[in-house]
Order: structure tokens, then sequence, then C-alpha cells
């Protein structure tokens, strides 16, 4: 049985990377799923209001042996150099409670062009800030947790909290919004 907090788009937010590791060590997580673009906000993002990724680097950095994270567009070679923990592999695979995740950014594997998935298979990534859980393909479901730092489309600030083969939606303030059964 797995507990694990999933987050995506941080762009280098250092209030927001605070916060997410409060709820973080709150929850009893056992990892931190990151999927990608964590120190940058990039060239069509407005600035987040607490941009510093050298504090973000700092923050991350002390809970390194917890994250698992994945490489964003925004994500580069020269981040790997200040991080303290792999984030330039483009996708993973994960494997708990008898589901099998292929976790990415969404930049390169997406609905619109799939990875190799097979029946039931979870398609989990973050990229378009908007959060999602919707059934397609062969019994599969697309999840996204939105973006902790600069949501999209009126969406609020968030993460996803998993165990026991439920996806919990939750605002970065700790609530929960919606939850996904699997």
């Amino acid at each position: 049985m797995a507990k694990i907090l999933i987050a995506s788009d941080i762009h280098g937010d250092a209030q927001t990377a605070r916060t997410l590791l409060q709820r973080y060590e709150e929850s009893g997580a056992e990892k931190l799923v990151l999927l990608g673009d964590i120190l940058y906000h990039g060239p069509r993002n407005d600035l987040p209001a607490g941009y510093a990724p050298k504090r973000v680097i700092e923050l991350l950095n002390s809970v390194k042996d917890d994250i698992l994270a994945v490489r964003g567009n925004c994500d580069t070679e020269v981040d790997q150099m200040v991080l303290s923990f792999p984030v330039l592999a483009e996708y993973a695979y994960l494997s708990f409670d008898g589901l099998r995740i292929f976790a990415t950014h969404g930049h390169n594997f997406n609905i619109a062009k799939l990875p190799p998935l097979g029946k039931g298979d979870i398609l989990l990534h973050g990229h378009t800030h908007v959060p999602a859980a919707e059934p397609f393909g062969n019994e599969n479901i697309y999840i996204n947790p939105g973006s902790v730092s600069i949501p999209k489309e009126n969406s609020p600030k968030s993460y996803i909290l998993y165990e026991n083969r439920c996806f919990s939606f939750r605002t970065l303030e700790g609530e929960e919004y919606k939850r996904v059964e699997m």
C-alpha cells in the first residue's frame, strides 16, 4: 500500500514549494512525485509571485531522497547541476497497489500523443496546469494534478494525494475537492 503526493509545475515559486513540502510532511506520504517544470516559469507563463528558484533548490534538495521527478519542458541540464535528485528522465513507470502508471510531464506524451499503454494503465502528467481525471482508450484514465503555482482555466493551485487506489485532488491549502477511486 503506497501513499504518494503528486505535484506538477512549481515553476520556481518558493512560497508554493514551501507550502507543498508542508503538505507532504503532514500527509505522511512516503514519496513526492514531481511531474516537471520545477525551477523556471518559461516564456508563456507570468512570473509566479514567490519566484525564487534558488530557494526552491534548497527546499527540494532537503528532501532529495523522497523525490521521484520527470523532466518538464522548462527543465534543463543546468537544473540537474543544482538539484540533488534526478530530473532529466522523460517518463517513469510506476507500479503500486495493482496499478500501472506512466508518469511524464505531458509535453511529449499526452492524450493526443500516447505512450505505449496497456489495458487499464494510467497516464499521469502535468504541463497543462489544469486538473483532470478522464477515461480514454482501453479502460485507461488520464490524470493531471494541475499546477501548484500557476493554475489555469480557473482551477485552484492543486496537487494529488494518492492512497489505497484513490487519487485525492487537493488545493494547496490541503482541502480535498475531487476524489477518483480506482
